[in-house]
C-alpha cells in the first residue's frame, strides 16, 4: 500500500511555478533528482506516496489538487458527459479527453463541476451554508493564527491547573468577573449555555456531559477574547450573505474552543504517539468523539502536519450535516447523500460502538486507492426528542497502514467494499442497493429479462 502512487504532472508544475522555483530547487525539497522530477511533470512517472507527503511537509500544499479526476470519474466519466447530445456534433473522441484530462486537469473538472450543476434548482451561491463551506474548505479548515493563539492561551491557562474545565472556569471568573453555574433542565429546557451579564454568570444546561460542558465554556471564552480576531477573518472572507458570515464566524468561533481544549502541539504528538487511537485521544484529552473528529481535519500546520482526515456528520436519511475534508482527497462526502453500503449507517443501531470499515469509491468503472473510514454515534445532552447523528472521519488507506484502528483490518485494494456519492451520483454497475438511477445516464429497458436493480442504464 505504501507503494501506491498517482500520475499527476501538471499539478506538481503549477506549484513549482507558483513558489518560483526551477526544476533543480524543487528536487532538493522534495529530496528526488531533476529528471525524476522532470519525468512526474510530464506524467512519464507517477507521485509515490513518499513524495507526497514530501509535498505536504516542504509546502503549503493542499493534496486535493493532485486528485482533480476523482471528482471527475477519469476519462470515463468526461466520455460520459461529452456523450451529451449537445456535444455529438463536435466527435470528440477517448484520445482527446485522455489529453485534456491528462494536460489541464483543472479545466477538466471545470467543465465538469458546471455541467453537472447545470439545471439546479438553487444556485449554490445562494446557500449561506454551501458558501461558508466553500470558505472553510479554502482555508482547509486550518486558520493558522488563530490556533496559534488559541495555543498560547492554553498553555497560560494551564500553567496553575491541569484540569482544563477549571482552566476555563477560573479564566472567566478572574479575567471577565463571570462564575459558572449549572442550571436544572427545567430552567433552561431550550438552551445548552446562556450568558447572563446581569447575574455575572455563565449558565449551562445540567444535562450536558462534561466534554460537552468544558466546550461551551471554551466557546464563551472564544467569544470574550478572540472576537476581533474572528471577525477580522470572516470579513476578509467578503460573503455576500450576512447569514454566510455569521455560519463562518461561528465555524471560526468553535475552531478556536476546540483549539483551546485541544492546543495543536499537544494534540499533534499524543495522535502521533498512539497512532491517532480515537478512544485514547478522548479520554486524554477529555472530549467528545465529535470533538476529536473535528479537531482531526485541522491539523494542517506548516511543517508541523497532522494526517488529512476528513470528517462528517450525518442523519438516518444520509443526509451531511457537517462537512469537513480539511487537507483530505475525500470526493464522495461532497455529495448531498451517502451510500448506503458504508457502514456509517450501520453505527445508527449500534450505539457507541465504532464502525471501522475499509471502502472505495467505486464509480464510473474506476476504484479509489481507497480509505479507512471509523463511524460512531454521538453522545446527546438529554435533552427530550433531540436527534441523534453518527460522525465518520476517514484517512486514504495508504497513509493508514500505522493506524490504531487499522490493526486487524485488511487494506488490500480487493477487500475494500466499492461505495458510491450516492445513488443519483452513482455509475456503478448492478448495484443490489440501488433506490434512484444516475443523473447523466441513458437508462435501458429490457422487456425480455428483469434485472436485479430497478434501473438499468448504459455504460458508456
Amino acid at each position: 500500500m505504501a507503494d501506491e502512487a498517482l500520475f499527476a504532472g501538471p499539478a506538481i508544475r503549477r506549484l513549482r511555478k507558483r513558489e518560483g522555483l526551477t526544476q533543480a530547487g524543487t528536487a532538493a525539497r522534495l529530496d528526488i533528482s531533476p529528471s525524476y522530477l522532470n519525468l512526474i511533470e510530464r506524467n512519464q512517472r507517477p507521485v509515490s506516496a513518499r513524495v507526497m507527503m514530501r509535498l505536504v511537509e516542504q509546502f503549503d500544499f493542499d493534496p486535493r489538487s493532485l486528485r482533480e479526476d476523482e471528482a471527475i470519474g477519469g476519462v470515463d466519466g468526461l466520455a460520459r458527459r461529452f456523450a451529451d447530445e449537445r456535444f455529438v456534433d463536435l466527435g470528440v473522441d477517448r484520445e482527446e479527453l485522455q489529453e485534456f484530462l491528462s494536460a489541464a486537469p483543472q479545466a477538466a473538472a471545470a467543465f465538469v463541476r458546471l455541467y453537472d450543476n447545470a439545471g439546479a434548482a438553487v444556485p449554490e451561491a445562494d446557500d449561506p451554508l454551501a458558501a461558508s463551506r466553500r470558505e472553510i474548505e479554502r482555508w482547509r479548515n486550518h486558520f493558522a493564527d488563530l490556533d496559534m493563539a488559541a495555543e498560547e492561551l492554553a498553555d497560560e491557562m494551564r500553567l496553575s491547573r491541569a484540569d482544563i474545565g477549571i482552566a476555563l472556569a477560573e479564566r472567566l471568573r478572574e479575567r471577565h468577573q463571570l462564575s459558572v453555574r449549572i442550571l436544572p433542565r427545567e430552567v433552561m429546557p431550550d438552551s445548552l449555555r446562556r450568558l447572563d451579564l446581569h447575574a455575572r454568570q455563565v449558565q449551562l444546561s445540567e444535562m450536558m456531559s462534561i466534554p460537552s460542558r468544558n466546550f461551551q465554556l471554551a466557546l464563551q471564552l472564544a467569544q470574550l477574547e478572540f472576537s476581533d480576531a474572528i471577525d477580522a477573518v470572516a470579513k476578509g472572507a467578503k460573503f455576500e450573505d450576512e447569514a454566510a458570515r455569521s455560519l463562518f464566524a461561528r465555524h471560526l468561533t468553535g475552531y478556536v474552543a476546540a483549539a483551546l481544549i485541544m492546543p495543536y502541539g499537544r494534540i499533534l504528538r499524543a495522535c502521533e504517539a498512539t497512532g491517532y487511537d480515537l478512544p485514547v485521544l478522548e479520554r486524554r484529552f477529555g472530549v467528545s468523539f465529535e470533538q476529536l473528529a473535528h479537531r482531526l481535519t485541522t491539523l494542517q500546520r506548516v511543517g508541523q502536519r497532522g494526517l488529512p482526515f476528513f470528517m462528517v456528520r450525518l442523519d438516518r436519511a444520509g443526509q451531511f450535516s457537517k462537512t469537513f475534508t480539511g487537507a483530505s482527497t475525500a470526493r464522495f462526502v461532497e455529495s448531498d447523500k451517502s451510500c448506503p453500503l458504508w457502514h456509517a449507517h450501520r453505527a445508527f443501531d449500534r450505539a457507541g460502538e465504532l464502525q471501522v470499515q475499509f471502502v472505495s469509491l467505486d464509480n464510473s468503472g474506476d476504484r479509489d486507492g481507497g480509505w479507512l473510514t471509523m463511524s460512531r454515534t454521538v453522545e446527546g445532552t438529554g435533552a427530550p426528542g433531540e436527534a441523534q447523528f453518527v460522525i465518520a472521519v476517514g484517512i486514504e488507506a495508504v497513509l493508514a497502514t500505522e493506524l490504531a484502528q487499522a490493526r486487524g483490518v485488511s487494506l488490500r485494494p480487493d477487500d475494500a467494499q466499492p461505495i458510491g456519492p450516492g445513488c443519483t451520483r452513482c455509475h456503478r454497475i448492478r448495484c443490489n442497493q440501488r433506490s434512484l438511477p444516475p443523473i447523466g445516464r441513458k437508462l435501458v429497458f429490457d422487456t425480455i429479462r428483469r434485472g436485479i436493480t430497478p434501473f438499468e442504464f448504459a455504460q458508456g
